[in-house]
């Protein structure tokens, strides 16, 4: 099979939609089929630093929605006619117009902005009056595909809401969870013990973990809210990887108390993130609004035990092999902290994990796009 991977403006810099572009080609290679993946040029852009802000935001559509289509077509004329497309985010939607819609699919990874813009307060994506605008266009043109893939049934379920009423053809819409985009597994002792000390964590002082950035709906505030009801039940570090800490969160954290024991890791390598994720007494994930939770099963498969909010899609990915409480609710998360003070409580949930990350295979995923590759 011939599969073109249509991937992002490389000045976006969407480095999540590029690790998932790359490791479905990787998949489909591993499996013995044609792949490559076709990305916007960078054109007018390249005369900017940046094209996320500003007159280079601009440019760079120009980029993205006059020039690429125009290559689309073209490239599209000397292609064999059982050439498959795959759109790999669904923000790029747009370009489905330009491709042979019965031969090309999305993968729709969520629907926050969407949601956001349109005024859903459980979205936390609030946007300007351009952003909504820019976001009823992709819906337009994402519910307009004849087979989409939503990475997780809270996603699809959602997309089909906002598909209501606009009599289109979900035959093909279906639910392909994401495959891990790396190597996640627990790391041995010694080699877990330098590389957190190189993060400023000792191997002798318990850590909990968040990793995420410093969008509200990651709810980094919560760490500290549970920590400070659990008083002197809990005394350990409180760790977060990813975005450095804020302003407002440190200022949180002075006014309860505990700023002496933040550790903050800045976008750690894969190495420090998996020892991160192996050494902590738990992983903690308080999200209020996601589209799948990649860090979930990324703790899991590294022998993590998980606590995590009680809004889905967290349960549908943790598989019932976490523990989760209201985001909203410090006290709730605080008791199901507790219940890992019991060693065999805690030994059950990190085995019951790494069974349910055998669900996110990259070749159980790679299977399942290409069956959907073949439907009509």
């Amino acid at each position: 099979m011939r599969v073109v991977l249509i991937g992002n403006y490389p000045k976006d810099r969407q480095e999540s939609m590029e690790r998932f572009a790359r490791m479905v080609e990787s998949g489909l290679n591993d499996a013995g089929h044609t792949t490559e993946i076709w990305r916007p040029t960078v054109f007018f852009g390249s005369f900017f630093k940046a094209t996320n802000g500003g007159i280079g935001k601009w440019f760079g559509y120009v980029d993205k929605w006059i020039l690429f289509p125009l290559v689309l077509r073209l490239k599209n004329v000397f292609r064999p006619k059982d050439t498959q497309y795959h759109i790999c985010d669904h923000s790029n939607a747009f370009y489905l117009k330009h491709l042979p819609k019965q031969r090309t699919i999305i993968t729709c990874h969520d629907v926050l902005a969407i949601r956001g813009a349109r005024g859903h307060a459980d979205a936390y994506c609030p946007a300007s009056s351009f952003g909504k605008v820019m976001q009823e266009w992709i819906l337009s043109n994402l519910i307009s595909a004849k087979k989409i893939a939503c990475v997780s049934h809270l996603t699809l379920n959602q997309l089909k809401e906002l598909a209501a009423g606009k009599g289109k053809d979900e035959a093909n819409w279906q639910v392909i969870h994401n495959g891990f985009n790396g190597d996640f597994s627990p790391v041995a002792n010694a080699e877990r013990e330098a590389l957190l000390k190189d993060a400023g964590l000792r191997a002798d002082e318990p850590y909990i973990l968040h990793i995420g950035s410093k969008l509200q709906r990651k709810n980094r505030k919560m760490l500290l809210d549970m920590v400070h009801v659990l008083g002197d039940k809990y005394k350990g570090k409180i760790c977060y990887a990813g975005n450095e800490i804020e302003e407002s969160l440190h200022a949180h954290a002075v006014k309860l108390g505990l700023q002496d024991r933040l550790v903050s890791v800045k976008k750690p390598p894969h190495a420090t993130l998996k020892a991160l994720y192996s050494g902590c007494y738990a992983f903690i994930f308080p999200s209020f609004s996601e589209g799948f939770g990649w860090p979930v099963i990324e703790a899991q498969a590294c022998g993590a035990a998980v606590v995590a909010s009680n809004i889905e899609p967290m349960p549908e990915i943790s598989g019932g092999a976490g523990l989760h409480a209201d985001p909203h609710k410090p006290e709730a998360f605080a008791t199901e902290f507790l219940k890992l003070f019991d060693q065999t409580t805690k030994d059950a949930i990190i085995n019951q994990g790494f069974v349910n990350v055998k669900r996110f295979s990259p070749d159980i995923m790679i299977k399942a796009y290409l069956s959907m590759y073949s439907k009509n």
